[in-house]
This record gives C-alpha cells, structure tokens and sequence, in this order.
C-alpha cells in the first residue's frame, strides 16, 4: 500500500480528503497542518507522493518543496499542488520549482485520484531505471554533450512558453537547468541605472540556467522566450548525480562555459571599440543566428532588445537600421527585419 502525505491547513478539506483517499482503497494517509509539520514527516516516513496546499502557517507550499528538494532522501518524491491559486503565474511558480503536477480547488475525487495515479506510475518507472541500470562501457555512460542533451530530451520535464513569456526571473530560486527545443530565450539583467541588459541568447539545442552546481544560488538574470518556446529541464540536484558518474560530460560542459565566457569578451570588446554601424550589423547577424533556422529568415525582434545588445542607444540603433536598409542590406517589414546580403552584412565596418 503506498503512502500519501497530506499537507493542507484547512482542517474540514484535509479531513475530507484524507478520507477520499483512505476509502479509494490503495493509499495510507498521514497528514500534516501547515508546511514545517509537513517537512518533518516528509523526512522522517518518506512517503511514497506528497499533495500539499500553497497558503499555510508557518511555511507555505513552495518552501515546503523547495526544502524537500534539497535533501537527498526526498528529493526523488512526487510532490503536486493543491491550492485555489489559480493564476498562471502561480502555476508557473510551482512548476518551475519542481512540483509534478497543480490541481487546484475546488477538485473532484476523479481529477485527484487521476493526478496521484499518474505520478506514482511514472515515479516507479524513474525508480526502477535508477535501481536496475548498471553503467558499463557500452551502456548507461554519457560520453559527449550531445548524449547529455539527449539526457535532457528523455528525461526532462517540458515547458512551454508563449512569445515574451518569462520563464524565470533574476532571485529565483535555479532548481531547473534547461535545454531549448523549440524557439528561443532572451537573457537579461538590470544594471545599477535600472536598464535592462541583454547579456545573452539561446537558441534551439542551447543549454542554460546553469548557476552555481553545488550551492544553492539563485538565477543571476532574467529569461523570457523571444518566440513561442519548448524548453525541457532537469532539476540541478538530478543533473549533478548525473555528471558525478560523467566526467567525459562533465569536461564537454566546462568547454561550453569557457565558450560563453568568450563570447561574452567579444561582445564587450565590439561594444567597447567598434563602430555604431558594425555594432548593429553584428547584431543583427547574431540574431539571426540564434533565432533562425536559416540566417536569411526575417527577424522578428524589438528593436530594444536589439540596442540593449549591440550596447547602444535605440535611437542610434534605428538611425543604423535605416542606413542599412537604404544600402539595400537588409529589409523592414514592420517589426520584421530580413537580410538581404549576409555576405555584405558580415563586412560592415
């Protein structure tokens, strides 16, 4: 019989539902009043799944999960939302924290029922993988970043985001690392004046979120998809047992960072020392390489974020814009910018 720990403040609902699930048959119930109960029975009966509501006393629903996640004995347990929150915001929250599933209140026997059903199925096939799979020389090792980005396809948990959706901003918590498979993500970051920076850019078959592996930092900058998204994450702590046991990986992942960072000094020197000209022409070209599919495609991109980038004024920026046009190197059909010459764009000076 598998075990269901019930975290809900309200008494008349946790009494309720803990004798919804106790009738069903399949489940033993123990049930905690607010989130810091919650975290101590978590920890010492390890239940099987947890359902837990949102606004509590003492510790709310995403510190409940956020506490779970970071201990090694219930880190791995289904964890699904119960709450009357109802906003996609808040959805988003939980989610992004790692919870498995949202059912929100007022639910029917069936709709929990389903949702416990489902989540304990999948836990035990996740459970039964880690336990049978013995890594040898052929099987079971990641050898390449590109086995580890499949790791991520099979593995991970999917996200979708519309055009200019946040997915998740500076100060939360980074439980998530991602892999983009649909689409693409802005990064940004405030500086001391307020502005919003744009310090990066990721494309399809990009990783990133990646802060800190072994403490608990927070996310440093700001993400939001350019177009409409699918992302898939894994949880940081799953992704560093992962790269324990993948040192092959583990050097792959390092070289991608140093790439970064040198992308990051190349951008700053062109910022420092280029002209206006060839500012927004790079620009533009590492849009469309990130955003494209073909270099040639239009560019549908603010021309804020275009500025923000190319480290200049948007004002300057759209004076740029125009000279380029009138060169006949690119065209303007509204919000969308197309190439007309890469070849000539790529010698702008």
């Amino acid at each position: 019989m598998k075990t269901i720990l019930l975290i809900e403040d309200d008494v008349t609902l946790r009494e309720n539902t803990e004798e919804l699930l106790e009738l069903s048959g399949y489940y033993k119930v123990i049930t905690a009043a607010n989130g810091k109960i919650g975290v101590a029975k978590a920890i010492e009966e390890v239940p099987d799944i947890i359902v837990c509501d949102i606004m509590m006393p003492e510790l709310d629903g995403y510190g409940v999960l956020e506490a779970l996640s970071e201990n090694a004995a219930t880190q791995f347990i289904p964890f699904i939302f119960l709450s009357a929150k109802t906003e996609r915001g808040d959805i988003r929250k939980g989610m992004n924290l790692g919870a498995d599933d949202y059912i929100t209140k007022p639910f029917t026997e069936e709709e929990l029922l389903e949702a416990i059903e489902s989540r304990l199925a999948k836990s035990s096939i996740l459970q039964e993988r880690r336990e049978s799979s013995q890594p040898t020389e052929e099987e079971g090792v990641l050898r390449s970043l590109n086995d580890l980005k499949n790791f991520f396809d099979d593995n991970g948990k999917v996200f979708e985001f519309k055009e200019d959706e946040l997915v998740y901003k500076e100060g939360d918590n980074s439980n998530y690392i991602y892999l983009v498979t649909k689409g693409a993500v802005k990064c940004s970051k405030l500086n001391e004046q307020g502005k919003n920076l744009t310090t990066s850019l990721y494309k399809e078959d990009d990783l990133f979120g990646y802060t800190s592996f072994l403490q608990n930092q927070a996310y440093q900058e700001t993400a939001i998809a350019i177009s409409k998204t699918e992302l898939v994450g894994i949880k940081k702590s799953e992704l560093v047992n992962v790269l324990q046991n993948n040192h092959k990986v583990v050097l792959e992942l390092v070289d991608l960072l140093t790439d970064n960072l040198t992308d990051v000094k190349d951008q700053l020197l062109d910022m420092a020392y280029n002209s206006v000209h060839k500012k927004t022409a790079d620009t533009l070209l590492m849009f469309a390489e990130r955003i494209n599919r073909k270099p040639e495609d239009p560019i549908k991109i603010s021309r804020y974020d275009l500025a923000s980038v190319a480290g200049i004024a948007t004002e300057t920026l759209i004076r740029s814009i125009s000279k380029l046009k009138k060169q006949g190197l690119i065209a303007i059909e509204g919000r969308n910018i197309k190439i007309l010459d890469l070849e000539a764009l790529k010698l702008v000076e």
